[in-house]
């Protein structure tokens, strides 16, 4: 008797949906580098499609035009053109370009033009938020304690948030509005427990450390080791619906052969938690990150609610656990059953 007066009073409660008594889907907001690799296109399928994800935004931290214009295009095909998006400033129209290896193609333009829509359909990309502005006022509209964060790029947005100063949409400054608000912040980026990874130094090192080595609450990493062994989209390729953006965006980009998973199994984590998949590589500690954007962990045995992912099971099982859901999420919008 006294557990079903628990289960009818925790339905009713602000915590749970009281019409299927389940709880409700996890705030979040991905802040992106969506340009230079295809895999944030991938972890914007799997959040988008995931009922278990009330999206609350998306910010780019690149400033190409085609960044924002893709991720508006990605968002309405899976109906998610309410979703606002801001991008760092100022514009550029700059488009990748493959310097490094010379054998990856270039997709945001691409799936920009042709897939235009949402709220920034073609040649729109100046009415994004600013993304700091959108920040706040995502946040400061949230309950408290139920907002998550992942960081799949570079950190100039987030050091914009901690450097922010009340403003109309919250009295509060940046970490005083994180620390009411946000209940994780999840990154791609670093090696552990020690490393030099391209998030972390290749845009501004220094925001970098400003953001790892100030935040206040937990903190999830997830290393270059953890996506770099698991590659993914080759089914999604093959098998997916034709007019699918995000698998003609893993086409061009890769010309039909699977890509390492960084963002997505940042994604992965951040919306299902550890799971069969992931388990903590530590106990306690913090990563701290140098001006240079090297980071190594402390262990310091007082910090118990910082962690880097490892997986718990092998590359093979975590790779098809993606491509299964990229599959899952593509064609649930061809068959009319998009969250």
């Amino acid at each position: 008797m006294m557990r079903n007066l628990v289960l009818w009073t925790a339905c009713f409660s602000r915590l749970w949906t009281a019409a299927f008594c389940e709880p409700l889907a996890k705030n979040l907001i991905i802040d992106t580098d969506l340009f230079s690799d295809v895999d944030d296109s991938g972890a914007l399928l799997l959040a988008v499609t995931s009922p278990a994800v009330n999206l609350l935004a998306v910010n780019i931290n690149y400033p190409s035009t085609y960044s924002a214009l893709a991720a508006s295009a990605i968002l309405a095909h899976y109906d998610h053109a309410h979703v606002p998006i801001g991008i760092r400033r100022p514009l550029t129209n700059e488009s990748f370009f493959d310097s490094w290896a010379f054998d990856l193609g270039e997709y945001a333009s691409k799936v920009a033009y042709r897939y235009s829509g949402g709220s920034l359909p073609w040649g729109s990309a100046g009415e994004a938020w600013d993304p700091v502005t959108l920040y706040r006022k995502v946040l400061a509209e949230a309950e408290d304690g139920s907002v998550t964060i992942a960081s799949i790029g570079f950190f100039e947005n987030l050091s914009g948030l901690l450097n922010s100063t009340a403003d109309s949409y919250s009295d509060l400054d940046g970490p005083s509005l994180i620390a009411e608000k946000v209940t994780e912040l999840v990154v791609m980026g670093g090696g552990y427990p020690s490393g030099y990874e391209f998030n972390f130094w290749g845009d501004n090192p220094l925001l970098t450390a400003h953001v790892v080595n100030n935040w206040k609450g937990p903190m999830v990493f997830s290393g270059t080791e953890l996506g770099g062994n698991v590659t993914s989209g080759g089914p999604l390729m093959s098998r997916g619906p034709p007019g699918d953006p995000v698998r003609q965006a893993y086409i061009w980009y890769t010309y039909g052969t699977p890509r390492f998973s960084w963002d997505p199994l940042t994604v992965l984590y951040t919306v299902n938690g550890l799971g069969s998949l992931f388990e903590y590589g530590n106990k306690y500690g913090y990563n701290y990150v140098h001006p240079n954007g090297s980071n190594e962990w402390v262990y310091d045995e007082a910090v118990t609610d910082r962690h880097w992912l490892k997986m718990a099971v092998s590359n093979t099982t975590v790779a098809g656990e993606l491509d299964r859901l990229y599959l899952e999420g593509a064609w649930s919008v061809v068959n009319g059953t998009s969250v």
